[in-house]
């Protein structure tokens, strides 16, 4: 009942919609497909496989969140919507984790023994992320939207992209539980293509400028350098 009632309260730190912990325990997929899975794990883990597969299995059909019951779940984690997430057989996630829709924490086909992802504690992973393989993501990172990470993401760190690429929080570690933020993060793709347009622009007008005979700029600028 205490970790029922972690749980119930981290809905509603994270959940603006969440209006009372009997709301939350009686309509949350989320809490529900924990639940089961509790109940799943024990049984995986005392050779019932073929049980706790059977509970998976409904749980996945009554939430729409499948965890297959070898799965490590920590204390606190929260499954936001849920419909769609998938976490795989070795997958570990740490304490105060925050799941949107869609999430798959999966393997990639090739790997033997320990398949999928181990999560920290206090990492959140947003809407329709991939994360695939048997490496780390560190303690309070971040997983942007829509990204497909593919190797270890260190602690206090944001992944972004296809496939993902790390970002660094400057400086400043975010307490997800009161600041949860799926969009505002900083893509290092987009500013690199900013600086190439930026780079072709400047082109473009040199090369305006030449054919309008107004001095060849560039080869001014190289005179000037040597």
């Amino acid at each position: 009942m205490t970790r029922l009632g972690e749980t119930l309260r981290a809905y509603q730190q994270r959940d603006p919609a969440a209006r009372s912990r009997l709301e939350i325990f009686l309509l949350y997929p989320g809490v529900h497909a924990v639940l089961y899975h509790r109940l799943a794990h024990f049984l995986y883990r005392h050779g019932l496989k073929f049980l706790a597969r059977l509970v998976s299995q409904w749980s996945r059909h009554w939430t729409g969140i499948e965890i297959h019951p070898g799965a490590k779940i920590g204390r606190r984690l929260v499954i936001d919507h849920g419909m769609g997430t998938v976490i795989g057989e070795t997958a570990e996630v740490g304490d105060d984790c925050l799941l949107y829709h869609g999430v798959t924490l999966g393997g990639t086909g090739k790997d033997q023994g320990k398949r999928h992802p181990t999560l920290g504690n206090n990492v959140m992973v947003a809407t329709g992320a991939k994360v695939l393989g048997p490496f780390r993501v560190g303690d309070n990172a971040r997983i942007a939207a829509n990204a497909v990470v593919l190797g270890e993401i260190p602690p206090d760190a944001t992944a972004v992209g296809v496939p993902a690429r790390v970002v660094r929080i400057a400086g400043e570690r975010v307490d997800y539980a009161s600041q949860v933020d799926q969009i505002h993060v900083t893509d290092p793709l987009q500013k690199d293509l900013q600086i190439i347009h930026s780079r072709l622009d400047w082109l473009e007008g040199e090369m305006e400028r030449r054919q309008a005979g107004e001095g060849p700029e560039i080869q001014q600028k190289d005179d000037e350098k040597e």
